[in-house]
């Protein structure tokens, strides 16, 4: 599916769908407990799909509601396996979902037996040396199949020995550390686990917050560099409502803001879980018009000529030597949505530690560069970051800005959600008479299912061509 954007007004209430990390942290965990657990407002996104197909291979059982038409509903129930757990009974194919296959190969690591891991070729490119080295200094034996590959599939050979501690970099992703916290759930000992370069942080006080909401006793050194997790005496079912997911905010959030836009962006969640929400205080310092009520938990967002100003024009001109420098490894998942907004910026932004971006779904730092620059943008890459010398569309007076260059073209999504979403955004703040044309649009489901209608239903007019 190819989607067409182009100038739009956006205006009205929005509410995205629940988290996606919050939704597979609470599946895996309903599957590890004793009795039954309820998940209210769980993302239906491919990734969450194939982590409850997934569950059930160990002993779990989900009800996801499904409609007639097979839909799933808006509270999924999960029958834990509990004492019952077991190894996987068939290979688990995670499809594209690296927090799946991060989150549950070191659980499986902790059953007498061999574990296997495959995806899609996505997936399948997807490094998991680090998974190997740590899952071995625990005692289990784990390898890749193909020889000199490091990526799935991944085999894994349990159960893990008497060492409980393991010494990890933590560059390439926090998601298995945080699959290495909930492993420990099963294990009798305590797990004491290094860091020597910890990133994306505000991911494992998610996974924090969750193993204490069940019980569990979890340490975290304030430089993230050293964590012990204990194991509950009994770890039982629950209920919980997933809150927004801050990564699907930021789309709708930029869409405003590069349009003479004012929508409500709805249950906005507050609890500091997600890194994602520090998009906010770096919008705002380059003048994003967002007023965010944690009380209401809304964020309303003008922009353009509906923002206080009746300009909106974002400039890094009141920072320190007039740059913006966005510090991305707490929330390298923004780097999307960050770099369209600073292509409407006025000055250069500099975004970075963003090494670990590299790994997720495609190469993003290559990909945003390659797909930016065909819309006219002036990007520079290095090896964890990029430089962007954005200008803004008008100019403080409010008149056009002729240095503004960002025209329409065709560009490639490379199949990774963030990147189809973000640059469908970029096209809405076009002027008149250009239009950015997405191909592969429909890889949005990953994280937003239904985005083009949810988007549309403000007012963004996004086209199926």
């Amino acid at each position: 599916m190819n989607v067409k954007s182009k100038k739009s007004i956006l205006s009205g209430h929005i509410t995205v769908p629940g988290s996606k990390s919050h939704t597979i942290r609470a599946l895996l965990l309903a599957t590890l407990a004793d009795g039954v657990s309820h998940i209210s407002n769980p993302l239906p996104s491919a990734d969450c799909i194939s982590t409850a197909h997934a569950i059930p291979l160990i002993g779990a059982e989900v009800d996801m509601a499904l409609s007639a038409d097979g839909k799933p509903g808006r509270v999924w129930t999960v029958n834990g396996a509990g004492k019952d757990i077991h190894l996987p009974s068939d290979v688990v194919n995670v499809g594209d979902s690296g927090s799946l296959l991060y989150f549950l190969s070191p659980i499986a690591a902790t059953f007498d037996g061999w574990s296997v891991f495959t995806g899609d070729a996505s997936i399948r490119k997807r490094p998991v040396h680090h998974v190997v080295d740590a899952l071995e200094q625990l005692g289990a034996k784990a390898f890749v199949s193909q020889p000199g590959s490091s990526s799935c599939p991944l085999i894994i050979k349990g159960p893990v020995g008497k060492q409980c501690k393991i010494v990890t970099g933590g560059t390439v992703s926090s998601q298995y550390i945080s699959g290495l916290m909930m492993a420990a759930l099963r294990l009798n000992e305590p797990v004491e686990i290094e860091l020597t370069d910890p990133k994306e942080t505000p991911y494992l006080t998610m996974t924090q917050k969750w193993l204490e909401s069940v019980g569990a006793q979890v340490y975290i050194s304030d430089d993230f560099k050293h964590i012990k997790v204990s194991k509950p005496a009994q770890l039982k079912a629950f209920d919980t409502t997933i809150p927004s997911d801050w990564e699907g905010v930021s789309f709708p959030l930029i869409a405003a803001l590069l349009t003479d836009s004012e929508i409500v962006i709805d249950n906005v969640d507050g609890s500091g879980t997600q890194g994602d929400d520090a998009i906010v205080s770096v919008l705002k310092s380059v003048g994003a018009d967002i007023v965010w009520d944690k009380q209401k938990n809304t964020l309303t967002v003008r922009g353009g000529k509906k923002s206080s100003d009746g300009i909106g024009r974002l400039s890094t001109e009141n920072l320190p030597e007039g740059e913006l420098h966005v510090n991305l490894s707490g929330f390298p998942d923004a780097i999307c949505a960050v770099a369209v907004a600073a292509c409407f910026t006025e000055g250069t932004t500099y975004i970075e530690d963003i090494g670990v971006c590299r790994r997720k779904e495609t190469d993003r730092i290559v990909v945003l560069k390659k797909e930016l620059s065909k819309l006219g943008a002036q990007v520079e890459e290095g090896e964890d970051f990029m430089i962007i010398h954005g200008h803004s569309p008008v100019l403080s007076d409010g008149s056009e800005n002729p240095a503004f260059c960002l025209h329409g073209a065709e560009v490639d999504s490379w199949d990774d959600h963030r990147v189809a979403m973000s640059l469908s955004c970029l096209g809405l703040g076009l002027r008149d008479g250009s239009s950015v044309t997405v191909k592969d649009a429909e890889c949005c489901s990953v994280s937003f299912p239904r985005f083009y209608e949810v988007m549309n239903a403000i007012g963004s007019g996004f086209e199926t061509v």
